[in-house]
């Protein structure tokens, strides 16, 4: 981990330059790609190249895509119902069970936080109206891992808020299958199709639609630099949750936080991704010393210690005079995560201003909030939860206004309304409320 000193030296490392500088791509993913395409691209290209064959050639160039990138054969695209049933077969009970487990948590909170859908008046015959999408797609990151958890925290919220159809695209993985563990979590979550595709090819069939896959409302996920690039590209055509980058985690700790705790958090989000955010504030050097020396002994012990260690070289330790320079980086930084290992954790919790999630003490561990704790997973990262929220039933509901006047609020608003019509130019739309007051006998 890299040791900065000092809040102002702190304060210049932890300012973002763009949200999308953590999307940036690695000198192996260059070579994979030249080795695949056969040219010298970069991810943008690649991604604008996909989305267009999709969009032009549809299933066609799913199933090529699926070949190529995939290295798969797949004779249909869609996951049939027997080849969901048959994944209960393949998963032990004991993972089923905690599958269901973390469904009912998840459904719960979401439940709970869920608003309001129906037509609501407030003044005036003025009102909103709340209503599910008809239709989403839900990206699922798989092929050579299965993210069972990310099924249930994108699918559930989006079945509470009562969307219509909800699709869910996953990249095949050997043998051209979906992992079972993905499959069982689908059906726990309820997802109404599956589909054996991933990358920018599957959010260009779900933003454009194809023979066998609808087009959709909204697209929602995480995924790698294909998936997130290819987002940003359709958005438009579709709704989009986020651009969501590699994992982050930050955690402000205090001389009293546990040095085993707070490593083994960082670690847990250093084995996402070599590209991901680990970073750890303090005001004592001593708990500083001790985390590095934890990092050091338990990251022998993890089968992903290559990816972590990666993630690990680029972290950044930090050490501030006190908790006020602690809480203000962190709200510079506008963590993914953010763990307040301080003893007065609670306290400091209302001060943040800016994270996709607060893990408040040590008992929080970040690791729960990915699987079982309740809220949804997929949280703004690069910075943008500045401006964005995490993953929750909102995300999946659409208001429209509502307008009802009476002949007495049209009296009372019209004069006004065309005043402003007629400074703004716009002739016809102050005749439009003039002869509605003229058909009333209000002006002659």
């Amino acid at each position: 981990m890299i040791r900065i000193e000092g809040f102002d030296k702190a304060k210049q490392s932890l300012t973002r330059k763009n949200a999308l500088e953590s999307f940036a791509g690695s000198p192996s993913l260059a070579t994979q790609i030249k080795q695949i395409f056969g040219k010298e691209l970069s991810p943008q290209q690649v991604v604008e190249c996909v989305v267009e064959e999709v969009r032009n050639k549809g299933d066609e160039a799913l199933f090529y895509y699926a070949r190529k990138l995939d290295g798969v054969e797949l004779d249909s695209l869609k996951v049939s119902q027997q080849e969901v049933l048959a994944a209960y077969d393949m998963v032990d009970e004991e993972l089923t069970a905690a599958l269901e487990a973390a469904a009912k948590r998840i459904r719960d909170f979401h439940l709970t936080y869920a608003a309001k859908r129906d037509a609501a008046f407030v003044s005036e015959c003025l009102g909103r109206q709340i209503q599910p999408l008809g239709r989403v797609g839900l990206y699922v990151p798989g092929g050579t891992a299965a993210y069972p958890s990310t099924v249930l925290m994108t699918a559930i919220p989006a079945d509470v808020a009562g969307v219509r159809e909800i699709i869910m695209v996953s990249p095949p993985g050997e043998g051209g299958k979906i992992p079972a563990p993905t499959l069982v979590a689908a059906d726990i979550a309820k997802v109404h199709r599956i589909f054996k595709v991933g990358g920018a090819q599957a959010i260009a069939a779900l933003a454009f639609g194809t023979e066998s896959i609808p087009k959709v409302d909204k697209i929602c996920g995480p995924g790698n630099i294909f998936v997130t690039l290819a987002k940003k590209m359709v958005y438009g055509a579709v709704a989009v949750d986020g651009l969501q980058g590699p994992s982050e985690i930050m955690i402000v700790a205090d001389e009293a936080a546990n040095p085993l705790l707070c490593a083994a958090d960082l670690l847990a989000q250093a084995e996402h991704d070599a590209l991901a955010s680990v970073i750890l504030i303090t005001t004592s050097l001593d708990l500083a010393n001790q985390v590095d020396k934890e990092m050091v002994k338990q990251l022998q012990e993890l089968k992903r210690r290559s990816i972590a260690a990666q993630a690990v070289d680029r972290g950044i330790t930090v050490l501030v005079s006190n908790t006020d320079e602690a809480v203000e980086l962190a709200n510079l930084y506008a963590p993914e995560h953010l763990s307040l290992m301080v003893s007065n954790a609670s306290a400091i919790m209302p001060r943040i201003l800016n994270a996709g999630c607060i893990f408040v003490g040590e008992n929080s561990a970040v690791a729960l909030g990915d699987y079982i704790a309740g809220p949804s997973h997929v949280l703004p990262t690069g910075g943008s939860a500045h401006f964005s929220s995490p993953l929750a039933v909102e995300d999946f509901l659409k208001t429209t206004n509502i307008i009802a006047l009476d002949k007495a609020a049209v009296q009372k608003s019209g004069p006004a309304a065309m005043v402003i019509a007629k400074a703004e130019g716009l002739d016809a739309h102050a005749k439009s409320i003039e002869k509605r007051l003229q058909e009333q006998g209000d002006l002659k």
